[in-house]
C-alpha cells in the first residue's frame, strides 16, 4: 500500500513539474522513460536543447532538499538512461543536452517548486 501511495504522490507531482516546464516555454517530449538502464521523468525540449529532467519531492527536509536525493549514482544512471534514450531515437550522441531538476517541498498550497537548470553534468 504505501508503494502505491509514493507512486501516486510522484505521478502527482511530476505532473505539477511537467505543466511547470510546459508555462516556461519547453515542449514535453516523454515522461516516465525507461528502458534496461533506467528511467527519466521528464524529457523535454527547449529550442534545440534536449533537457532530461528528474523529479523529486519532498514534504519537509527531515530528509533533507529533493535535490540532495539526485546524488553520483542517480545521475550517472540519468546521463547513461538520456544516451540510450537518443540513440533509440536516431539523434546524434552529441547533440545538445542538459540535466535538469525540479525540486518540489511542501504539502499543499504551501509548496514550493525550484527549477534547478544545468543542475548536474552530462557525459
Amino acid at each position: 500500500m504505501k508503494a502505491e501511495n509514493r507512486r501516486a504522490t510522484g505521478s502527482r507531482y511530476e505532473e505539477q513539474a511537467a505543466v511547470f516546464l510546459q508555462k516556461k516555454g519547453l515542449v514535453i517530449r516523454e515522461r516516465n522513460f525507461r528502458c534496461p538502464l533506467g528511467e527519466i521523468d521528464i524529457i523535454a525540449q527547449e529550442e534545440e536543447m534536449f533537457v532530461f529532467c528528474e523529479v523529486k519531492y519532498r514534504r519537509d527536509e527531515r530528509a533533507g532538499a529533493p535535490e540532495e536525493a539526485v546524488d553520483s549514482r542517480k545521475q550517472s544512471t540519468i546521463c547513461k538512461t538520456a544516451a540510450w534514450y537518443l540513440k533509440q531515437r536516431g539523434l546524434p550522441a552529441d547533440i545538445s543536452c542538459r540535466f535538469d531538476v525540479v525540486a518540489i517541498q511542501g504539502v499543499g498550497s504551501s509548496c514550493r517548486l525550484r527549477w534547478i537548470r544545468n543542475a548536474f553534468g552530462g557525459w
